[in-house]
């Protein structure tokens, strides 16, 4: 991992020196507020509850919610996000990978999963991976819910929407959608996303994005976010691959950093091995 991370920085340094730039700061992107905001947030309780099987987390690999030494590396990178995301004031992560099989709708869930353990904190996750969405099916939610609908105008959040806890809710998808780069660009997708923010006030809203490589999805939507984190998959993501879509993710947002997924390591002290 220090090796990869060494590779990471030179090439980053090499990019600068060949815009002759030095350190440069990070991109902000505006993120569009609506008028009229209300005094107080709409009322959580209201969403449609799920409820987790027990044998659920072990099969999904949902270590936050499996105990102290499943959940260390995601409540790790809980505070990492959390400590950027307030210190710049940021409210929309993206979550996404050089290709698929990265697991980055696994850390996109976890990290969820893992926020919400914070009473205070509202937290929205939404699959934007409109092509081959798969939370629902990872939660085992078989409610017929659209995205697109929701996305369109169609659908109200609170109809759409489901409720883990008393401070997560999931926009789930349970079907591809053919348009999904039309949709995720349009202006009527970003009016969405800024009365959802006006209206419910989360204090943290995740996308779970496709891919960077194969499509325009992702490009497309990112200039709508405050930041992105790229999940790599050790043993399969090659450090070209990484170097390019941090390049490209740098172009359209802040880039919170890279997460090396599927990696097992043993720790030198007793206890404190985990498993990624």
């Amino acid at each position: 991992m220090e090796r990869l991370e060494a590779a990471m920085q030179k090439a980053r340094a090499a990019r600068r020196a060949a815009r002759g730039q030095g350190d440069l700061p990070p991109v902000t992107q505006p993120v569009g507020t609506a008028t009229e905001l209300p005094r107080q947030p709409a009322d959580w309780s209201g969403l449609t509850r799920i409820e987790l099987a027990p044998t659920l987390a072990p099969r999904q690999r949902l270590g936050a919610l499996m105990g102290p030494q499943e959940a260390a590396p995601y409540d790790l990178l809980r505070t990492r996000v959390l400590r950027q995301m307030t210190e710049n004031k940021w409210t929309r992560l993206a979550v996404t990978s050089p290709n698929k099989g990265c697991g980055k709708s696994t850390v996109s869930l976890n990290l969820a999963l893992s926020l919400a353990r914070q009473p205070d904190l509202r937290i929205i996750l939404m699959d934007f991976d409109l092509r081959r969405p798969s939370l629902a099916k990872m939660l085992n939610h078989s409610r017929t819910d659209s995205l697109a609908l929701l996305l369109e105008g169609g659908a109200d959040f609170a109809e759409q929407a489901v409720r883990f806890g008393p401070n997560l809710a999931l926009c789930l998808n349970q079907q591809g959608i053919r348009n999904s780069s039309e949709l995720l660009q349009s202006a009527r997708t970003s009016a969405v996303l800024d009365a959802i923010e006006a209206r419910w006030k989360p204090d943290i809203m995740i996308f779970d994005m496709p891919p960077l490589q194969g499509n325009d999805d992702s490009l497309g939507f990112l200039g709508q976010v405050d930041a992105a984190l790229l999940v790599a998959a050790a043993g399969s993501t090659a450090l070209s691959q990484i170097d390019s879509c941090e390049k490209e993710l740098a172009a359209v947002t802040n880039v919170m950093g890279v997460v090396l997924n599927k990696c097992r390591y043993l720790g030198t002290e007793p206890g404190y091995d985990a498993y990624y």
